[in-house]
C-alpha cells in the first residue's frame, strides 16, 4: 500500500477560511501532504478581523494531538499561536513523547495592529521549552524583534539578525521582511544545521489580500520537509510558493477586508 507524507497543524481556527487550520490544511493539500490537525482555539474572525476567541481545553489540545500521532503519525508538524505558558508546556511535553525532527513554529506574538498577544512569562516559555525542540521558526519582523530585544530597521541587517537568532536559540530562522518598507523584499534563512544563510528576494506585491501568510508559508515549509526536501531546499519551495499564491490571491475579492492568497493556484483559477 501506497503511504501519503502527512503533515500535523497545531493552531487556531479561521471560520472565513484564509488562515489557522483552514489555511494549514489547504497548504498541505496544495503542497502534496495529507494534513491533520490539532485546534487549540475556535477564533471568530473574518478578513476584517478577529472579534472574539475560545481556547480549548490544555488536557484536549494534548489529546488531540496524541491521537493524531498515535494514530496516523506525522512526518513534520506545524505549530501556531499559543496563547498561554501552560499550553506552549503541555505542547512540548506532548511532542517529546514522539521523534518527529520536523518541526516548524511559526511564533506568533504580535497583532497586526502591533499589539503583544503574549505575556512575557508565555514568551519566556516558547523560547525555553518549545524552540529548543523545533527545527525552524519564522518569525516576522516584530517578532524578531521581540526575541532579539532588539529594533529591526534595514533591510540589509536582516542576516545578522537570523544568525543572532538562530545562535541564541539554536534553531534555524527564516526571517519574514514583509513588515520592512523596500520594494525588493529579501526574507532571509539562517540554517542553524549548516551554518548557510539564503537571501530570498521577491518583488513587493501591493495588495490587501495578505490573510494568513504567516500561516500559509509556515505550513509550506512544513510540507516540504514532510516530503523529505532539505531544509534549504524546503525553504525555497515554500518561499516559491507563497509568492506565487500571493500573485494568484491578488486578482480575488474575498470578504470586505484583508483577503487570503490563492491556495490552490497551481489547480484551478
Amino acid at each position: 500500500m501506497k503511504k501519503y507524507n502527512i503533515a500535523l497543524t497545531i493552531a487556531g481556527t479561521d471560520p472565513s477560511g484564509g488562515a489557522g487550520v483552514q489555511a494549514d490544511l489547504k497548504t498541505f493539500s496544495a503542497c502534496g501532504c495529507y494534513g491533520t490537525s490539532a485546534i487549540t482555539a475556535l477564533v471568530d474572525q473574518n478578513t476584517t478581523g478577529v472579534k472574539n476567541v475560545l481556547p480549548i481545553p490544555i488536557e484536549f489540545v494534548a489529546d488531540q494531538i496524541a491521537s493524531v500521532l498515535d494514530d496516523t503519525g506525522a512526518d513534520a508538524i506545524k505549530i501556531g499561536m499559543l496563547h498561554s505558558t501552560e499550553l506552549i508546556k503541555k505542547v512540548h511535553q506532548t511532542l517529546s513523547k514522539y521523534p518527529i525532527k520536523n518541526i516548524v513554529l511559526d511564533p506568533v506574538m504580535v497583532a497586526t495592529s502591533g499589539d503583544t498577544l503574549l505575556k512575557q512569562s508565555a514568551i519566556r516559555s516558547l523560547k525555553e521549552d518549545l524552540i529548543p525542540c523545533t527545527r525552524v521558526i519564522t518569525p516576522n519582523i516584530p517578532e524578531a524583534e521581540i526575541l532579539i530585544g532588539e529594533k529591526i530597521n534595514n533591510q540589509e541587517d536582516l542576516p545578522n539578525y537570523a544568525k543572532r537568532i538562530a545562535e541564541e536559540l539554536t534553531v534555524s530562522v527564516l526571517l519574514k521582511a514583509g513588515h520592512l518598507t523596500d520594494d525588493q523584499l529579501v526574507d532571509v534563512f539562517y540554517n542553524y544545521e549548516t551554518q548557510e544563510t539564503l537571501e530570498l528576494p521577491s518583488q513587493r506585491l501591493y495588495t490587501p489580500n495578505t490573510h494568513g501568510t504567516g500561516c500559509t508559508l509556515s505550513s509550506a515549509l512544513a510540507s516540504f520537509l514532510a516530503k523529505g526536501y532539505s531544509l534549504n531546499d524546503a525553504v525555497i519551495q515554500a518561499k516559491n510558493y507563497i509568492a506565487e499564491a500571493l500573485i494568484a490571491g491578488a486578482q480575488y475579492q474575498v470578504g470586505k477586508g484583508h483577503g487570503p492568497v490563492h491556495h490552490f493556484y497551481a489547480f484551478w483559477k
